[in-house]
């Protein structure tokens, strides 16, 4: 190997490490290894601007604009309300299978989040039982076409790069087929083992509330015994926070002083009862909103408010809202709701002034799961024309071969001009991340090739891999893949082993199709950890599960889904 090889394999070992121990910061990792790749002349400004208009890389991004619309439909929010019965199998096939479907054409995030609403509230079967179904099904699913998962845009933005046609639509729906229904019959047996809780108990001891006496409260001075706090319906008192001291646990002689914040667990419907007490004041009152009705919400991955406390973001002023209470994952949170640092799939219920609704940032920070319906939702001829106008776009494609860019580009242009999609809807949720990713991606492989390195790599497998059988560097290269997906992202996973895929397949020989198929298939798919996947961190925090329920399932799920990939591929398109 050159000097230039080594060290651009050594670039790319420190960016898997980097990856690993900051996930979050994918995106600047990428663009850091871009900007090297230019400085030291690897890469032209001339190449790293081809990439960054590459035509599957633009198919792919109008694709995610297009779907802001169809999630502004009904369609999910109807179809959702016929999904539950009394009978625990149909109402877990249906979950599973309205999931799947849905994600092979909308994004997988979305889906989930429209539906878990709807999975938390069902009357008939313990939303346990449905929550980790709704989010596998969805990843499943989004293996069925093309357009399916943003994973597999990668996969053929970087393919079309190389000079190939690139996927059509359907090219993944073999193999999906085969996957989804093994996938989802080893599934539907382990939600058999899931635990079984009633709706009515999942919130109980996990929201997180603060109320604060003021200087005229009556109670001060009495004991918490005496003002009538120890035994509430469905709260429990869990600390005192008396100016830098925490009292915990909290005894029923303990008194109570001016200035005290009184830190509550359990049930949020029974938070009005402390409205009850004179002199104690929630958190949100001090905003002066009315906590009548409350909003319930969950913080995105790439929130502004990831990271930082409430008090520091200015909520009120950026949201016209209030935090009544706090919601993460099952686990204990401690000391002022205002001093709490936000993560991503932190649940929120807030109260809400008149203008919430319409603040164009809500859709950017949150998932909305009740309370609130954002009045920009399409309704009459929009609706339809989004739904029928994505309709005719996927069969006229089909159909005529036409180009899937050439589509996107018609059918976004008819969601502006009709007012179905906004620019100011566009500039908030424009897939930066996606985008300079694969961006950064294309210039790592365009490195690569400018290095040599593409080139020693094809050697290598012409030379040491030619007594091989190619099934056998398919799977090394199918569980470096998903091994990846589990540590990093799934972007991140396939955008990364695209090009050594490619690569070995010219060096030995081979029709490079299948390989890097199996690399989209491996990097599509997440199933071991609630923190693997956005889809498996929202259930997770939406339910009472452990980490042991996503090992107890995710373990069968994940052999089936592999065994079933190395097994189809290859069959469905040989080397």
């Amino acid at each position: 190997m050159t000097l230039p090889m080594i060290a651009l394999l050594s670039l790319l070992v420190l960016m898997v490490v980097a990856l690993i121990r900051h996930q979050e910061r994918a995106t600047a990792i990428f663009g850091g290894a871009m900007l090297v790749t230019i400085a030291v002349g690897w890469v032209s400004t001339e190449t790293m601007l081809r990439n960054a208009s590459n035509s599957g890389l633009m198919t792919l991004v109008m694709l995610v604009l297009i779907s802001i619309a169809l999630e502004k439909t009904s369609v999910l929010r109807r179809i959702s309300s016929a999904l539950f019965s009394p009978s625990v199998a149909g109402s877990t096939w249906r979950v599973m299978g309205f999931s799947a479907l849905a994600s092979s054409v909308l994004n997988n995030t979305a889906v989930v989040a429209a539906l878990l609403n709807a999975v938390r509230s069902n009357k008939f079967v313990a939303p346990t039982k449905l929550l980790i179904p709704l989010s596998y099904a969805a990843i499943m699913g989004g293996t069925l076409t093309l357009i399916g998962t943003s994973t597999n845009l990668i996969v053929n933005s970087m393919l079309t790069e190389t000079g190939h046609a690139g996927f059509r639509f359907f090219d993944f729906t073999l193999v999906g087929l085969g996957v989804l229904v093994g996938g989802m019959l080893v599934l539907y047996v382990m939600t058999w083992f899931l635990p079984s809780v009633p709706t009515e108990k999942s919130t109980v001891n996990e929201y997180f509330v603060e109320a604060e006496i003021t200087a005229d409260s009556p109670l001060i001075g009495k004991s918490v015994e005496a003002a009538g706090l120890r035994h509430l319906d469905d709260l429990f008192l869990a600390e005192i926070i008396r100016e830098q001291t925490i009292i915990r646990p909290v005894a029923r002689y303990d008194v109570l002083l001016a200035g005290d914040k009184l830190v509550f667990s359990g049930n949020v419907e029974k938070v009005m009862v402390l409205k009850q007490f004179p002199g104690l004041n929630l958190f949100a009152d001090e905003n002066g909103l009315a906590t009548q009705t409350l909003t319930e919400v969950i913080v995105k991955e790439d929130s502004v408010l990831v990271g930082r406390t409430l008090k520091s973001t200015g909520f009120r002023a950026r949201f016209d809202a209030a935090v009544v209470a706090l919601r993460r994952d099952g686990a204990r949170i401690s000391g002022k709701l205002g001093e709490v640092r936000l993560q991503p799939g932190d649940f929120l219920l807030l109260a809400t002034g008149p203008d919430f609704a319409a603040r164009p940032n809500i859709a950017k920070n949150f998932y909305v799961l009740s309370g609130v319906t954002p009045d920009d939702m399409l309704a009459g001829w929009r609706e339809k024309l989004t739904i029928w106008g994505f309709l005719g776009m996927i069969c006229a494609t089909v159909a005529t071969g036409a180009s899937l860019f050439v589509g996107s580009l018609f059918l976004l242009g008819a969601l502006l001009f009709t007012g179905c999609l906004t620019v100011n809807e566009i500039k908030r949720r424009f897939p930066v991340e996606i985008w300079l990713i694969v961006t950064s991606a294309l210039c790592i492989a365009s490195a690569m090739a400018s290095t040599g390195m593409a080139d020693w790599i094809s050697t290598f497998a012409g030379t040491s891999l030619s007594g091989h059988a190619p099934i056998v560097t398919f799977i090394g290269i199918f569980l470096l893949t998903y091994l990846l997906t589990e540590l990093i992202t799934n972007n991140a996973a396939a955008a990364l082993m695209f090009p050594i895929a490619y690569s070995l397949s010219i060096g030995m020989g081979v029709e490079p199709f299948p390989m890097v198929l199996g690399v989209a298939f491996a990097a599509s798919a997440s199933f071991l950890t609630p923190y693997g996947y956005q889809t498996n961190l929202m259930v997770f925090n939406a339910s009472s599960y452990q980490l042991k329920h996503f090992l107890l399932t995710g373990v069968p799920v994940a052999i089936t889904y592999i065994s079933l990939c190395v097994f189809l591929i290859p069959r469905v398109f040989p080397f």
